[in-house]
């Protein structure tokens, strides 16, 4: 069977699309759900819908909870244990991740990170190969730590991976929206994991269960949604 864009696709189907435009040397790359075989064949490994994304990018959108790690994405983990100079980090995956204390902004020998088990941290993965164990670091390439690190109070929920992208989607107006009528900090992991921290345990909350209702709801909903939350918080009845 032959996959089209924006149409349902199950595993076995080839996407023929992607199979011309690299036998015309185009540079193709292919996203989550996708594999290429020995024949050169792009094969659909996953049930969803076929996306692309302008130049040659391909995927597979689909609903799911399960996280597989890939090279590159920010998770949000959860320390598990400490093991001499490693740390074992609790993302979601079959098996948990490393993350070496040198792999914070500043550390040294002597000036270790002052992490405990049970921390929540959000980290980007920099080893994602289904033969290695994956391996997580809080910088990036100059060595600053950015938005990654511990992450200290707040509150941290599982979800659908399909919502994380949706939230994250320039497109999505929910954190836009949310944002004048709530102050509060989120990060979000492709893991399927959010921390959100308000101002209160009330506003927290308010933010938790707003994120929750957003995945099948649509633009105009999202306005209304936010709008109660708003108004929940400042003590009216919705």
């Amino acid at each position: 069977m032959l996959a089209e864009v924006n149409g349902t696709v199950l595993p076995g189907f080839h996407v023929q699309e992607a199979i011309e435009l690299a036998k015309n040397n185009k540079k193709v790359v292919l996203g989550p759900g996708l594999r290429q075989d020995r024949d050169d064949l792009v094969l659909v490994c996953k049930s969803g819908v076929l996306r692309k994304k302008p130049p040659n990018t391909f995927w597979v959108d689909c609903h799911q909870k399960r996280y597989v790690p890939n090279r590159g994405e920010i998770v949000i983990g959860i320390v598990t244990q400490k093991a001499g100079d490693i740390f074992r980090v609790d993302i979601g995956a079959s098996e948990p991740a490393s993350l070496s204390y040198m792999a914070f902004e500043g550390a040294t020998k002597k000036n270790r990170p002052d992490v405990n088990v049970g921390e929540v941290i959000c980290a980007r993965l920099l080893i994602a190969n289904k033969d290695l164990e994956p391996e997580l670091i809080c910088v990036d390439s100059h060595g600053k730590k950015g938005k990654l690190g511990a992450l200290q109070d707040g509150f941290v929920f599982n979800c659908s991976i399909n919502l994380v992208r949706k939230i994250l989607n320039p497109k999505c107006p929910f954190l836009d929206l949310l944002a004048k009528e709530l102050a509060f900090e989120m990060a979000a992991g492709m893991n399927g994991r959010i921390w959100v921290k308000g101002k209160t345990v009330k506003e927290t909350i308010a933010v938790g269960n707003a994120i929750l209702a957003v995945e099948f709801k649509s633009n105009e909903e999202l306005r209304e949604l936010c709008d109660d939350i708003g108004a929940y918080v400042a003590g009216f009845s919705v």
